[in-house]
């Protein structure tokens, strides 16, 4: 039976618009004075903190903790304002899984697994009025690699639902390589779709246990064992 559903939130529930890329962006020419270079980071399936460590690294601008939170305090301003010019929307069949989810006869805990830190997440997920749906989640501010968030995540839900998981009780669902590599790092079972940073075969080649075009075309009662 599955006790927990971790989804990953880039190009797995939500299309910003590229808001969070603009943001840092921002952040980096305003505070920094840093203002070319960010073409060089790929995005997709990473962490924030690990981001921003490349960017600093690439400016040799001191990877202090003080200059951490100088960047994550101005970000999440910018990332809120960059949302709400931007054009976004919810990945298809996203409202509808994690409905179909609650309704299922024992219905599994819904967190995140993701590599924003946890105001980032909130300030992105609200935008799309999801913030709600979540109970518990792993985030960049847990740690900067996206195996450790995955395995904080995992000892989170086991204190909430006072129950150690196993890896078979998870589900994962994500959007690139790196959440699958995540999943598989705490032995979960792995939902991979195409709505994002990677192609279907690119997705298939990783070897999850389902992978999609998007989240219409899977069942919860599939992922959560009620159908063999």
């Amino acid at each position: 039976m599955i006790r927990l559903v971790l989804f990953d939130i880039d190009g797995t529930l939500v299309h910003t618009g590229g808001a969070g890329i603009e943001a840092f962006r921002r952040t980096f020419a305003e505070l920094f004075n840093a203002r070319d270079g960010i073409e060089k980071l790929k995005f997709a399936g990473r962490t924030d903190v690990s981001l921003v460590r490349e960017f600093f690294s690439i400016h040799k601008i001191a990877e202090t903790a003080q200059n951490f939170e100088l960047f994550f305090e101005q970000y999440v301003f910018r990332l809120d304002h960059v949302l709400a010019q931007n054009q976004t929307d919810i990945c298809p069949g996203v409202v509808e899984f994690i409905h179909a989810l609650r309704q299922l006869p024992q219905p599994p805990m819904i967190g995140l697994l993701t590599g924003n830190i946890r105001l980032g997440a909130e300030i992105k997920l609200r935008h799309f009025d999801l913030w709600k749906e979540f109970e518990m989640g792993g985030f960049a501010d847990d740690n900067e690699e996206r195996d450790k968030i995955a395995a904080a995540a995992k000892a989170r839900a086991s204190r909430l639902l006072k129950h150690e998981l196993r890896g078979e009780e998870i589900v994962v669902i994500g959007d690139t390589p790196l959440d699958i590599r995540c999943g598989r790092a705490i032995g979960a079972k792995v939902l991979a779709v195409a709505t994002g940073g990677a192609t279907l075969a690119e997705l298939i080649n990783h070897k999850p246990d389902w992978a999609v075009e998007d989240l219409t075309q899977i069942t919860a009662k599939e992922i959560c064992g009620y159908m063999k």
